[in-house]
């Protein structure tokens, strides 16, 4: 009690500029992120009938495999979209840049929502839509590092963990607002009317979130440090080539920190609903909702990881304790999963949720406080980028092939645990980074 009563005094006594910030960085990445789950959820679920109708007709395994490919597609061209937001960002300003992410993504969102199946315009249309899903990815590797920046270079010292995990629960909010947005359709309507249109809507919802999250971070201040940079003329510099020449270990670091948290949470995103409802033979509904509540748990934790990591545990620490969770529970919550028990499939997730809060909170803090200002857009967007492929781009594929190839859902959780246990040894080659000067 006492703990939520000082957190809100403490809002309280925040300005207006740090509470535009972070409500900015919230709104955006929650929007980004809605757009991109949506997708990764209608994977799982309906795009291999509506998109590879032949594939799925003569083997519906291999086509739901390649549904899942198409989600790691987009993760391929994550690093294209962070090295031009970030060399753009670290040149122009954070801002800019955040706001033609966001625009970019609920366009090309938005048009999935329209795109013709297989059935209207044959071969097209799984082309079309594999174009609109390098565009997601495009936009997606710019937008975390602007978020990030904003929050973190917007922050006091001593709550930079705190506030670099606001746009950390923009993931699970956006997973949140995915599921249970799948949740109600597939509540309201027939499976049959779900899979005729049922499934578009989703798709076109956001463009009324887009241009919400437009109007919000206009109206956001640029970051103090990029400010700093540009009344020091250093904003003329070549960002990126002075990134490779000097940081080329700390992005090949902030990478590898990232693939364990990365792989586990795109089977929280795109991977056990599926699982449950078609090879346990569970109802939809009810493990969409049951998803759905246990990421509340990923909200929460992300949340706890970053404020802890202001405290006397700090960055490194935090997520070491995340990590090793992770690896511990890896294996063991398929066994509950396996039960077909809604109850137990929550608590399996749930726990998971621990684990990923606890590597997710202080991220954004870490890693901008590994990189010089003037190449730190770049430097952040291209590790996570890179991160992100090796982590959950084609996680949820891989999980698919693992079941096919060995009838045994445990075996996917030793994946888990392999990518847990190099990101924990990654994070335990920095230095912690607490306090640092951003300005430098």
């Amino acid at each position: 009690m006492t703990s939520a009563v000082s957190a809100r005094t403490s809002t309280a006594r925040m300005p207006a500029e740090e509470r535009r910030v972070l409500a900015s960085t919230l709104v955006g990445t929650s929007i980004e992120w809605y757009d991109f789950f949506i997708y990764a959820q209608a994977a799982g679920l309906v795009l291999a009938p509506l998109f590879l109708a032949p594939i799925a007709e003569e083997n519906k395994g291999f086509a739901q495999i390649l549904s899942f490919a198409t989600i790691g597609i987009s993760f391929l061209f994550r690093p294209l979209g962070a090295i031009v937001a970030g060399h753009l960002g670290d040149k122009l300003g954070r801002k800019k840049m955040l706001v033609f992410t966001l625009v970019m993504m609920g366009l090309s969102t938005s048009l999935i929502g329209v795109l013709p199946t297989y059935a209207a315009i044959g071969v097209a249309a799984p082309i079309l839509l594999i174009v609109l899903r390098i565009l997601q990815g495009f936009s997606a590797g710019g937008e975390w590092g602007g978020a990030a920046l904003m929050a973190v270079e917007h922050a006091p010292t001593a709550r930079r963990g705190l506030f670099g995990a606001f746009p950390q629960i923009g993931v699970p909010i956006g997973m949140i607002l995915a599921t249970a947005t799948l949740w109600v359709l597939t509540s309201s309507m027939s499976p049959e009317a779900f899979l005729e249109w049922g499934w578009r809507i989703p798709f076109l919802m956001s463009i009324v979130l887009i241009a919400v999250g437009y109007v919000i971070r206009r109206a956001v201040d640029e970051s103090p440090v990029f400010e700093d940079l540009r009344r020091r003329r250093q904003e003329a510099s070549a960002p990126l080539g002075r990134l490779f020449r000097k940081n080329t270990k700390q992005v090949v670091l902030t990478a590898l920190i990232f693939i364990g948290n990365n792989a586990a949470g795109y089977l929280l995103i795109a991977f056990f609903a599926t699982y449950a409802v078609t090879a346990l033979g569970m109802e939809r509904p009810p493990v969409l909702l049951a998803t759905t509540l246990a990421s509340f748990g990923w909200l929460i934790f992300t949340l706890w990881g970053g404020h802890l990591s202001d405290r006397r545990l700090g960055r490194v620490r935090t997520f070491q304790i995340g990590y090793i969770a992770l690896a511990l529970w890896a294996v063991p919550m398929w066994f509950l999963i396996d039960t077909a028990n809604i109850f137990w499939y929550f608590v399996a997730l749930f726990v998971m949720t621990f684990a990923l809060g606890l590597s997710y909170g202080p991220q954004a803090a870490l890693y901008a406080e590994m990189f010089p200002a003037n190449v730190r857009y770049s430097g952040v967007s291209i590790g996570y980028a890179l991160g992100a492929i090796l982590g959950g781009a084609f996680a949820p594929m891989i999980a698919e092939a693992l079941m096919n190839q060995f009838q045994a859902a445990w075996t996917i959780g030793v994946y888990i645990a392999i990518t847990a246990v190099i990101s924990l040894i990654a994070v335990s080659m920095v230095k912690e980074t607490k306090g640092v000067d951003l300005h430098a």
